[in-house]
């Protein structure tokens, strides 16, 4: 069944959400992602994923008849617009480098019709750095992890351990002292080709299996 995603614009106050959740529920509709914020009118704005949709029209025509409903848009989800994304975290030059190559590469890929996005931040400090590869773990659709640095280990290894035993994410390091290369499904020595390769390890258009390359250094 088609997976479709929806905006709602709502009156900001408590119970709303619930009440659409409710609703859904009892309709049997799965919500597989949801991101809420409040927009510069103060208005409510609920993002939803949705699946078991079995009619969108009869969906849309009953969340509006809620009093706390302004307004209600169907789109495609984030999935198919934005694709998987990869995240880049580190000392700011690599990071730069990193994001160089994995940009170049993924362009190449989205023109043959792949969604692939990139997501940078340059952080230094053991636990600044493990915090952010936490959250990781928090984000929808992260298809790969590079680690852009010029030292990581402690902290920054348990976290790394923490994501590769409770997702599916790529793990790709720089090559550099400290534990975390122990931990990477693969250590790249350029910046530039740690990118590219991160595309290419996660890209449907690529034919490029990472598990068939095996820990190795390059």
């Amino acid at each position: 069944m088609k997976k479709f995603a929806i905006t709602i614009k709502s009156i900001n106050k408590p119970g709303v959400l619930r009440d659409i959740t409710e609703m859904m529920a009892n309709c049997g509709i799965n919500i597989s992602y949801t991101h809420l914020f409040v927009e510069k009118d103060y208005s409510g704005s609920i993002y939803l994923e949705l699946e078991d949709v079995n009619n969108i029209d009869e969906l849309i025509g009953a969340i509006k008849k809620s009093p706390s409903v302004l307004e209600v848009k169907v789109h495609r989800s984030l999935d198919e617009i934005y694709g998987k994304r990869i995240i880049i975290i580190g000392g700011g030059a690599q990071v730069a480098h990193v994001a160089m190559g994995a940009i170049s590469e993924a362009d190449r890929h989205n023109i043959r019709g792949e969604r692939i996005s990139i997501d940078t931040i340059p952080l230094v400090g053991e636990m600044e750095l493990a915090e952010a590869i936490s959250a990781v773990g928090r984000l929808p659709r992260v298809g790969a992890l590079v680690l852009a640095g010029s030292l990581m280990g402690g902290k920054i290894t348990e976290e790394v351990e923490k994501i590769k035993k409770q997702h599916s994410v790529v793990i790709i390091s720089l090559s550099m002292p400290g534990s975390v290369t122990k931990m990477a499904d693969m250590v790249v020595t350029d910046p530039i080709q740690a990118g590219v390769m991160a595309v290419m390890a996660i890209a449907d258009t690529a034919i490029f299996d990472i598990k068939k390359v095996g820990k190795k250094k390059f």
